[in-house]
């Protein structure tokens, strides 16, 4: 039978913060209820989510996921870091909720992750990108598989040791790599509340030379771990 639809439907502590935060991304309530049992449906263009709210719910302890696949995963990000940004002052980068920006995951396609108020997890791919074994290597290689566990995986102290032990390994990797490294580790370690190395982690990535090719390439990754350094 054609046209069928399915919709999830994630757990939460709070209904009306997990409301606000979809506004926040720009999603519209379509939907509200609180008897017989707190439900709520949200909406952006086609993108359809439904909300219960649970008693005594904690949301370190969810499991609820769910796979968003779209054509542009980047103008996606920063249309919905823009909205976080105006309704938390900030970019949400630690604990819950969360957004993480966009990377090459060893093993899947490229994409970036939001985790709700209820400890739900958006995974948005990009339509399209192939899932194919990653030809690239060495240090690079090393950073898509860190991206595996602290982006896909949520283990950010896994993905900090591999970071450490590839930049050890891959000393003589090319600059753009060990900027992009170094970068990822300041941002690894504002998730782990670790102030002081998040910025000896900008402060080297930002020491190390770079072609204009290179640095016009990295402008936008810099400038994410510029904002979420100053912010942590």
């Amino acid at each position: 039978m054609a046209n069928e639809l399915t919709y999830p439907l994630l757990p939460c502590r709070d209904l009306d913060e997990s409301i606000g935060f979809y506004e926040a991304l720009g999603f519209r309530c379509t939907y509200r209820q609180v008897r017989p049992n707190p439900h709520a449906v949200v909406a952006r263009e086609d993108l359809h989510l439904h909300l219960f709210g649970m008693d005594g719910f904690d949301p370190e302890q969810s499991y609820g996921s769910a796979l968003v696949v779209v054509p542009d995963v980047d103008a996606l990000y920063r249309a919905f870091a823009d909205g976080l940004r105006t309704a938390y002052g900030r970019l949400p980068s630690a604990g819950i909720p969360r957004i993480l920006r966009p990377r090459k995951r060893h093993g899947t396609v490229r994409g970036f992750s939001v985790v709700d108020p209820g400890g739900n997890w958006l995974r948005v791919s990009q339509l399209g990108d192939s899932e194919e074994r990653s030809t690239t290597t060495g240090l690079a290689r090393v950073i898509e598989n860190a991206a595996r566990q602290g982006d896909a995986k949520g283990d950010h102290d896994q993905a900090m040791r591999l970071l450490d032990n590839g930049l050890r390994r891959f000393g003589d990797a090319p600059a753009a790599d060990r900027v992009r490294a170094q970068l990822y580790r300041a941002e690894l370690a504002v998730r782990i509340g670790d102030r002081a190395l998040a910025a000896a982690a900008l402060a080297e990535a930002r020491s190390l030379e770079l072609a204009p090719a290179e640095r016009d390439a990295l402008a936008e990754e810099l400038a994410h771990a510029i904002e979420l350094v100053a912010e942590g």
